[in-house]
């Protein structure tokens, strides 16, 4: 008992260091771009003390003006080029808020410099970007991550740990990620982010890039990174009045050797949602939502006994994507492969979509090479 009161001391006390020295040592982040509404996150993530935001690149000066009186900013620290920030402000990482269209740009231009740099999901605009912006991460040894709303949920967490560490339902068998809203016009988002979230070329689709890329992202870390044997979706337009470019439902269907993948990407929800059932052999895991999970455990035929948590979020830097890649950068926390944010995970993530769109055009089930 002494040992392990130690232990957990000693613990308690590396983290408070860690994050005394963030503090007086915060990242210097530059942000490219402001069109994408997620941007508010990192101006609420900045007050925690790990990073400094130390400049923004963004040519819609009505929009960064609006932002600047919403989040306290000075219009000093707006750029109109990457060049110009990088001149200036020698930001050691940046991330990415433009469109997904623009990650490729940011990667060209910050990767030779050794800057290190978070996108929001997915990772490209397509896999060709995706590969042109792997080989730039690896050939100058930059962390090149990619943010997901859903890697912070801690019952995605508790689930993962329930089903590959504690066993508790046995082999996975079939995986159901449900995500999305009423669609974007619906749910009122501005119209600097609407004008490109429903452009096929600065999108590169609709809700099955838009959405399909958490499904696919939650799967490839619960496969331990395998690549499915193939993929097979359709999508669809039930919204041609607000969505006449692109498709706005779409469902992905992964096959592994042992076990099969369903993802709900959908723009068409009467209630958003982000959600995920993971079926076993013995039982099954919903994570509902970011802080309800329950676990099912099979009696009989259809019965069951059933246990619910609600969950705490995590502890920092594991909370929050910003401090995350902070605490990254400084050589605080390894970022493993199969990891929700990694290059590797979304590198599958990007075949996964890429696989996706030729089946929904063609028709045909897609094998993975």
């Amino acid at each position: 008992m002494k040992r392990n009161n130690l232990l957990l001391l000693t613990s308690f006390y590396l983290l408070l260091t860690v994050q005394l020295v963030a503090r007086n040592n915060p990242l210097k982040v530059g942000v490219i771009g402001l069109t994408h509404t997620h941007v508010h996150w990192i101006f609420g993530s900045q007050e925690r003390g790990d990073i400094e935001i130390v400049g923004i690149v963004e040519t819609n000066k009505e929009l960064a003006h609006r932002y600047a009186e919403q989040h306290g900013y000075s219009m000093d620290l707006v750029f109109d080029s990457m060049d110009e920030l990088i001149a200036a402000k020698q930001p050691e990482a940046v991330t990415a808020f433009g469109t997904i269209y623009e990650h490729l740009a940011v990667v060209e231009k910050c990767a030779p410099l050794g800057i290190h740099v978070m996108v929001e999901k997915p990772l490209a605009v397509n896999l060709q970007h995706a590969r042109k912006m792997e080989r730039l991460a690896k050939k100058h040894n930059i962390h090149l991550l990619t943010n997901y709303e859903t890697t912070w949920y801690p019952t995605n967490h508790k689930a993962y740990d329930l089903v590959k560490n504690e066993n508790t339902i046995g082999d996975i068998r079939k995986i159901v990620v449900r995500n999305g809203h009423k669609g974007p016009k619906k749910i009122g988002i501005n119209s600097e982010f609407l004008d490109w979230l429903t452009d096929p070329k600065k999108n590169g689709g609709g809700a099955v890039i838009d959405f399909g890329c958490y499904g696919a992202n939650l799967a490839t870390w619960l496969m331990d990174g395998q690549r499915p044997k193939s993929v097979t979706a359709i999508t669809t337009q039930l919204q041609p009045e607000n969505n006449p470019k692109v498709d706005d439902e779409a469902i992905i269907l992964l096959e592994y050797e042992k076990s099969v993948v369903v993802v709900h990407g959908s723009w068409n929800w009467p209630i958003g949602r982000k959600d995920m059932e993971i079926y076993g052999l013995s039982g099954v895991v919903y994570s509902d939502n970011r802080h309800d999970l329950r676990v099912r455990i099979s009696e009989g035929y259809d019965g069951y006994t059933e246990e619910t948590y609600v969950m705490e979020e995590r502890a920092a830097p594991l909370d929050d994507p910003f401090s995350y890649f902070a605490a990254v950068i400084r050589g605080e926390l390894d970022v493993w492969p199969t990891d929700l944010s990694a290059l590797e995970n979304n590198m599958v993530v990007m075949e996964i979509l890429d696989a996706a769109t030729r089946s929904a055009n063609t028709g045909q089930k897609v094998l993975m090479e």
